[in-house]
């Protein structure tokens, strides 16, 4: 399948396409990638240098990209970081113009904005535009923990009050709702979960939670998710998606390395089996 991923790049490390790209090529889609910022690595390292790329520039890279005839051959629109309003909007547009041409394609938002701890790290008025604007447009959104609480505006203690969360998100217009982290009074100890809501079903998956922490993570997540939704639907996706996403944290971890190991992950990936714990909750 085709998808058009929109989202930030960075030179070192992974995050953003750069985190995205690979794992939707290494499960066999073809991606065309657009970049909203072209950093020297995240901004997790606290320095970067490199360029946002003005909106106009990246509405005209998505105008060739039109131009070229693939808008109706386009199954999904994947968009992460934003940096700013306008890029959102300019990002809406496309995937509007997109469903025009292909009304069977679908939007997944990964809607970045903050994490537990440190709070929100992107613009003023994002969060709200995200909120607002973009949600009500995405067919699926993956929210962590931290951004569905904003989405919602409430703090959400137990798993019951997260698919609560999910549904009510559900009914603004998002068909599937993946909570990429969650850590509430009902998660085993040292663990971590995803849940996954849809009209098919609620199910939850637990892996053990390691002692580490990695920028990009969400943006590999929301990737892999999607490319298995598309071929199998939100549960397989569910499964598959926990399962690499445990399998390359635990390599980086056991490496002591600051950046996903996605390439020496890469057979976590192609071939991610089904081995995590999995409830129906609903």
């Amino acid at each position: 399948m085709k998808i058009l991923s929109i989202q930030s790049h960075v030179a070192y490390g992974h995050a953003g396409n750069s985190a995205a790209v690979f794992p939707l090529q290494r499960l066999g889609h073809d991606v065309y990638p657009v970049l909203t910022v072209t950093f020297s690595n995240h901004t997790g390292y606290g320095a970067t240098r490199g360029p946002l790329i003005a909106p106009t520039d990246v509405a005209e890279v998505l105008r060739g990209i039109e131009e070229r005839g693939t808008f109706p051959h386009i199954d999904a629109v994947l968009s992460g970081y934003q940096g700013a309003e306008a890029v959102g909007e300019v990002i809406l547009d496309a995937v509007a113009r997109v469903k025009e041409a292909n009304p069977s394609a679908i939007y997944c938002c990964d809607p970045v904005m903050g994490d537990v701890g440190r709070g929100f790290f992107v613009r003023e008025g994002i969060p709200e535009f995200i909120r607002d604007e973009v949600i009500p447009r995405a067919d699926i959104i993956t929210p962590n923990h931290f951004e569905l609480e904003f989405l919602v505006g409430r703090s959400l203690t137990s798993q019951q009050e997260v698919v609560e969360a999910a549904e009510e998100l559900r009914r603004r217009g998002p068909q599937v709702v993946l909570v990429t982290s969650t850590l509430t009074d009902d998660t085993p100890d040292d663990c971590i979960q995803m849940t996954c809501v849809a009209h098919a079903g609620a199910w939850v998956v637990t892996t053990p939670l390691l002692p580490m922490t990695v920028k990009g993570g969400g943006d590999v997540t929301a990737a892999i998710f999607l490319a298995h939704y598309l071929t199998d639907g939100p549960r397989l996706a569910l499964v598959r998606t926990a399962a690499t996403m445990h399998a390359i944290l635990e390599r980086t971890h056991a490496a002591g390395s600051e950046e996903m190991l996605l390439v020496a992950g890469q057979d976590a990936i192609a071939n991610p089996g089904e081995a995590v714990e999995i409830y129906a909750i609903r």
